[in-house]
């Protein structure tokens, strides 16, 4: 049975957690498959409103198995916080969650070590959401990182005082002043690692294998966006792993020619969070009612998000990065209400107008080339089939489904799972 998979294609904050939750009835296992805790998927239904961070997005539906892969990375302190968020909703955690040997944890000293690098420096820093992410990648990278399997071993302490005392050197050497009680950080750290080690552990390549050969269906989640990408993304202003297709396989262990449908997330318009170059990005009356409208706050940061039109170079770029094969549109009900609404269709680089993502899309060498459609005034919120949609919307999907060659397949018309309409 293929594995397939759900994918971000902007900046992230596309409403991945949303459309796993919608799409869980249809698997029998969700699996995470890079990122930790910098994503933020968002989930709501039933009056409620979850945030999830690290557990896959399917562990409130029964019956699913929910799998944290060994591209993941955990802060088990973030971790058991999730799980404490679970207990009011009966969520059966133990039986369902399970975590890869292979995943890699995030110590308290790596988020100290993400905060010295990026107040290191100054004005040219990358908006890290300093939870510790890049320094663990490196570790990784590194072949020094700690892993959810050593937690089984003995001598794993030896291992962890070693790494730590390694960072407080690190910290030491950037010079800048950060302030903290590592006792205090490590109480809680192991505290939380009691909590880690109660779930249960597996060799999550071979369940998948095995799960494939037994017709399990499965869906590969991702975390952040495509432009985020360690090699695709707008670099240095990314994360620090691979956010696309091919994530799934090094972060599950699944080979290419398992991976089945390729479901690729859009907003309707565009935003992102920190810095890094954003071509379309908006600083006037429209952007602001797409962040007020759009509730565009950071789930993870709580950082404004900034907003501009849909890029569709950009997404373009990232349709073809994933081989997507199926487009999911979200928050096009953010957008009624405005009577001209504009999609980037090309730029400007460099006195050329090209139609591809050149290597740098700083303001200096990018000036966007719109392409205006007429906007909608009905509220979506209330709709519930692809029939009751106004006639602008669906000429502006007809536009990006032939720019994309790619059907849209779903549209989101607000946030709770309900509101979900299939084309």
């Amino acid at each position: 049975m293929a594995v397939d998979l759900l994918l971000g294609l902007q900046w992230g904050d596309e409403g991945k957690g949303k459309i796993v939750d919608v799409f869980t009835k249809k698997y029998d296992i969700i699996a995470r498959f890079q990122g930790g805790p910098n994503a933020g998927h968002t989930l709501e239904f039933d009056g409620h409103k979850h945030v999830l961070h690290t557990i896959p997005s399917g562990i409130f539906h029964e019956n699913t198995i929910n799998l944290v892969g060994n591209g993941v990375v955990i802060d088990p302190v973030i971790f058991k916080k999730e799980l404490d968020n679970l207990a009011p909703f009966k969520t059966d955690y133990k039986s369902s969650l399970l975590i890869s040997r292979k995943a890699h944890l995030i110590l308290p000293t790596h988020r100290l070590l993400d905060a010295a690098s990026e107040a290191s420096k100054g004005k040219a820093k990358i908006g890290s959401t300093l939870k510790g992410i890049g320094p663990t990648y490196m570790d990784k990278t590194g072949r020094n990182g700690l892993r959810v399997g050593d937690l089984e071993l003995d001598g794993w302490m030896d291992k962890y005082r070693m790494l730590a005392d390694k960072h407080e050197t690190m910290i030491n050497f950037y010079n800048v002043d950060v302030q903290y009680d590592l006792a205090e950080l490590e109480r809680e750290f192991f505290e939380a690692i009691e909590v880690l080690k109660s779930l249960q552990f597996i060799d999550s390549e071979n369940y998948l294998q095995k799960a494939q050969q037994e017709g399990k269906t499965i869906l590969a989640e991702g975390a952040q966006g495509s432009l985020l990408d360690i090699d695709f993304g707008t670099y240095p202003f990314v994360t620090s792993s691979t956010t696309t297709a091919a994530g799934a396989c090094t972060g599950l262990g699944v080979a290419p020619n398992q991976i089945g449908d390729a479901f690729g997330i859009f907003k309707a318009y565009t935003t992102r969070v920190g810095s890094g170059p954003f071509p379309t990005e908006l600083f006037d009356e429209d952007g602001e009612t797409m962040g007020r409208v759009g509730n565009e706050f950071g789930a993870t940061t709580g950082r404004a998000r900034r907003c501009g039109w849909l890029d569709l170079v950009a997404l373009k770029y990232a349709v073809q990065v994933n081989g997507i094969t199926q487009l999911i549109m979200m928050k096009g009900d953010v957008l009624s209400g405005f009577k001209t609404l504009k999609v980037c269709t090309a730029y400007k680089y460099k006195g050329e107008e090209i139609k591809h993502l050149p290597y740098n899309i700083e303001a200096e060498n990018v000036t966007p080339v719109y392409t205006e459609f007429k906007g909608w005034k009905e509220d979506l919120t209330k709709m519930t089939e692809a029939s009751q949609l106004p006639k602008e919307l669906n000429e502006y999907i007809e536009f990006l489904e032939k720019e994309l060659n790619t059907p849209i397949s779903v549209v989101s018309v607000g946030p709770d799972r309900k509101q979900t309409i299939n084309r």
